[in-house]
C-alpha cells in the first residue's frame, strides 16, 4: 500500500506540474495584452508599461512561471490586479462557499440516486421499471439553471409558492451562523444534486442489474437470503469499485453546476470568482483559481484510487503476489 501510495502522489505531483503548465500558456496565449486591457483603451504607453511591470509581464515566460508556482507551491497566491489583496484570502473565504456546496450536493445526489437504482433495479413490474427509466433521463437532462429557477418558483421566500428557503447570498457572518449557512445552500444544492442523482441512478439500476443477471445473487439466495437481501448484500458490494469511480466522476462534474448556481442564487464563491476574474482580465487571479480546481479534479483521482484499492479484493490481491514475488 506504501509504494502504491508514493506512485500515485508522484503521478499527482506530475500531472498538477503538467497543468499548470498548460493553463499558464493558455492564458498567456489567448489573453492578448492584458496589460493595455487593464490600462484602458485610450491609457499612454507610459501607463501601459508601468503597468506590464508591476504585474510582472515584461519577464520572460519562464521567468514569470517559475516565480508563479513557487509562490503557488509556498501558499502564495499572488495579488489581485484589480483589489490588490492577496488571492489566497479570497480563495479562502470563497471556498467555505463552494467546498460545502458541493459536499451538500453531492449527498443530496447519494440520498437519490443510490435508493432510487437500488428500487428500479429491483422493479418487477414494467410500468414501474419504465417510470424509473424515464424519470431518470428526466432528471439527467434538465439544465441546472432551469432546475434552479423551478426550486426558486417554488420554495423561495418572497417569490415561490412555498415560501421555505433563501433564494439569493450567503449570510454576511458565514458560518459563524449555521443555520442561516445551510438555510442558504439548501436550494443551489438541490438544483445540482437532483441531476446528478438521475445519472447515479442510472448507472445503479445498470450495475446493479448486471449483478442480478449474475449467478452470485443466485447463489446468496440459495444459502437462504430473499431477493432484495441478496442484491444488496452481494450484488450491490460487488458493483461498489465500478461505482466508487462513478461518484468521483460525478464529483468532479458538479464544479459545473456549482459555478451556475452560484450565479443564479448570487452566491459568492469560487465558481462565481473565477467567472468574474475572468470577464476583469484579472490574470493572476484566474490562473491560480484554475490550478486549485485542477488540483481538486486530480485529488478525487487519486482518492478513487485509493478507495478501490481498499474496497476491491482483486487489488489485495494482486499486491500480496507482488510481495511474495
Amino acid at each position: 500500500m506504501a509504494k502504491f501510495l508514493v506512485r500515485r502522489l508522484v503521478l499527482f505531483i506530475l500531472a498538477l506540474m503538467g497543468i499548470s503548465l498548460l493553463i499558464f500558456l493558455a492564458l498567456r496565449i489567448l489573453a492578448g495584452d492584458v496589460a493595455a486591457v487593464m490600462a484602458g483603451l485610450d491609457a499612454p504607453p507610459a501607463r501601459v508599461d508601468r503597468l506590464r511591470r508591476q504585474m510582472g509581464l515584461d519577464r520572460s515566460y519562464p521567468r514569470q512561471y517559475l516565480d508563479w508556482i513557487s509562490g503557488f507551491l509556498q501558499g502564495d497566491l499572488g495579488r489581485s490586479i484589480l483589489t490588490n489583496r492577496p488571492i489566497a484570502s479570497q480563495v479562502g473565504v470563497r471556498a467555505q462557499i463552494t467546498f460545502p456546496l458541493i459536499l451538500l450536493g453531492l449527498g443530496v445526489a447519494l440520498l437519490l440516486g443510490i435508493p432510487l437504482g437500488c428500487a428500479a433495479a429491483l422493479a418487477r413490474s414494467p410500468r414501474m421499471q419504465s417510470f424509473s427509466h424515464m424519470a431518470a433521463i428526466v432528471g439527467g437532462s434538465v439544465p441546472a439553471l432551469w432546475s434552479g429557477l423551478l426550486l426558486i418558483m417554488l420554495f423561495a421566500k418572497g417569490s415561490g409558492l412555498i415560501g421555505l428557503l433563501p433564494s439569493q447570498g450567503f449570510p454576511a457572518l458565514g458560518w459563524a451562523q449555521p443555520g442561516q449557512a445551510l438555510a442558504a445552500l439548501i436550494l443551489p444544492a438541490l438544483s445540482t444534486g437532483i441531476i446528478v442523482g438521475a445519472g447515479i441512478m442510472r448507472y445503479t439500476r445498470s450495475l446493479l442489474g448486471d449483478m442480478l443477471s449474475s449467478g452470485y445473487v443466485d447463489m446468496g439466495m440459495a444459502c437462504g437470503m430473499t431477493r432484495t437481501q441478496a442484491a444488496l448484500r452481494i450484488g450491490l458490494r460487488l458493483a461498489s469499485p465500478q461505482l466508487v469511480s462513478v461518484i468521483g466522476l460525478t464529483m468532479a462534474e458538479m464544479i459545473t453546476g456549482v459555478m451556475v448556481s452560484e450565479n443564479l442564487f448570487a452566491l459568492p464563491g469560487l465558481g462565481s470568482m473565477l467567472i468574474t476574474d475572468v470577464g476583469n482580465r484579472d490574470l493572476p487571479a484566474v490562473q491560480s483559481e484554475l490550478l486549485l480546481l485542477a488540483a481538486f479534479f486530480l485529488f478525487l483521482g487519486l482518492l478513487v484510487d485509493v478507495i478501490h484499492r481498499l474496497i476491491d479484493p482483486r487489488f489485495r490481491g494482486a499486491a500480496r503476489q507482488e510481495v511474495a514475488a
